[in-house]
C-alpha cells in the first residue's frame, strides 16, 4: 500500500521496514501494521486536533503535569506554540500510560516508542495469531461475559492501584487476545489523585462495563462496582486482594437546610466582596 505521509518519517530512519496495511480508524488515530525486521508491530497515528473528538479536553488535562512554567503559560494562552504543546502532551500521555500501566501488571500493548506524532506499539493477536477483534465485534456467552467482565474488574483495579483511570473505557477500546480482554487507547487516561473528575470517570468507566456485559449476563446490570471501588480507593483500603461484591451501603441522613443556606449566604458574601474589590 501507498505509505501514509506520517509513517515517512519512520520509514526512512529505518525505525519501521514496511506499511502492511490499515487495520483501523477511530475518533482519535488510524491503526496500520507495519513490519519491523520479523515482527509485525501497530503503527498509531494520531488524528489532527480539529479532526478528533476529544480536543484535549480539560476534563481530562487537569492534573498532568507540564515540563516547565513556559509551556504551562502558552498552553493556557492557547497560543500556537501552547497548541502544538498541548498536542505533544496529549499524545505523550498515551505513552507514559502505556509504560505505568504495563509495569503495573494491566493488560495493555506494550508501547516501543513514539516519534513524529506516531506511537509504535505490540500489535494484539487472538489465539490464531490474527489481530485481536475489538471486544464489540465478539460474540459472548454469558459465562464468557462474567468471566471478561471479572478480568476487566481486576485490570481495573490494577489501574487504580498504579495510580490511573481510563477514563473512556468501553466496548470500543478492549480488545479481546489470545489471553483475554487487552485494554487500548489511553490518550484521556486521567491521574487518579490529580484530577477532580477521577470518581465520576472511574464510576463512568465501570458502568459502561456492567451496560455491555448486562446484555450477555442481566444480572451486572445492577450492580455498582464503580462507587465500591471508589470508596475503597478513597478509604485506602483498595488493593489487588480486595474481594468486591457489587454492592454498597448506603448512608441515609436528615438534610441540615440550615447548615446548608449558611452556606449559600456566606459564599454569596464572599463573591460581594470580592466584586467590591476588582470595582476598588
Amino acid at each position: 500500500m501507498k505509505t501514509p505521509k506520517r509513517l515517512q518519517p519512520l520509514l526512512a530512519e529505518g525505525l519501521i521496514d514496511e506499511v502492511t496495511r490499515q487495520l483501523m480508524s477511530g475518533k482519535e488515530a488510524t491503526v496500520y501494521l507495519v513490519r519491523c525486521g520479523d515482527e509485525i508491530r501497530c503503527a498509531k497515528v494520531y488524528k489532527d486536533l480539529k479532526q478528533r473528538s476529544f480536543r484535549n479536553n480539560a476534563f481530562y488535562q487537569e492534573g498532568r503535569k507540564v515540563k516547565n512554567s513556559r509551556q504551562a503559560r502558552a498552553m493556557e494562552k492557547g497560543s500556537r506554540y501552547g497548541r502544538q504543546m498541548q498536542e505533544d502532551a496529549w499524545q505523550s500521555a498515551e505513552v507514559d500510560a502505556l509504560y505505568r500501566l504495563a509495569a503495573a501488571g494491566v493488560r495493555v500493548p506494550q508501547p516501543h516508542l513514539c516519534y513524529e506524532g506516531v506511537l509504535l506499539m505490540e500489535l494484539v493477536t487472538d489465539s490464531d495469531g490474527n489481530p485481536a477483534p475489538r471486544l464489540n465485534d465478539v460474540e459472548l456467552s454469558h459465562e464468557l461475559a462474567l468471566e471478561f467482565h471479572a478480568e476487566l474488574l481486576v485490570q481495573v483495579v490494577r489501574m487504580l492501584c498504579a495510580g490511573m483511570i481510563h477514563g473512556d473505557l468501553s466496548e470500543y477500546n478492549i480488545l479481546v487476545g489470545s489471553a483475554g480482554p487487552v485494554i487500548i487507547d489511553l490518550p484521556q487516561a486521567v491521574d487518579a489523585a490529580g484530577n477532580s473528575n477521577a470518581g465520576t470517570m472511574l464510576e463512568r468507566d465501570v458502568a459502561n462495563l456492567a451496560s455491555y456485559f448486562s446484555r450477555f449476563a442481566p444480572e451486572l446490570a445492577s450492580t455498582e462496582y464503580g462507587k465500591e471501588i471508589w470508596q475503597l480507593y478513597q478509604a485506602g483500603r483498595l488493593n489487588l486482594a480486595s474481594k468486591l461484591t457489587g454492592r454498597i451501603e448506603t448512608e441515609h441522613h436528615i438534610a441540615d437546610v440550615g447548615a446548608v443556606l449558611e452556606e449559600v449566604k456566606l459564599a454569596l458574601q464572599a463573591e460581594e466582596r470580592r466584586i467590591l474589590y476588582q470595582g476598588g
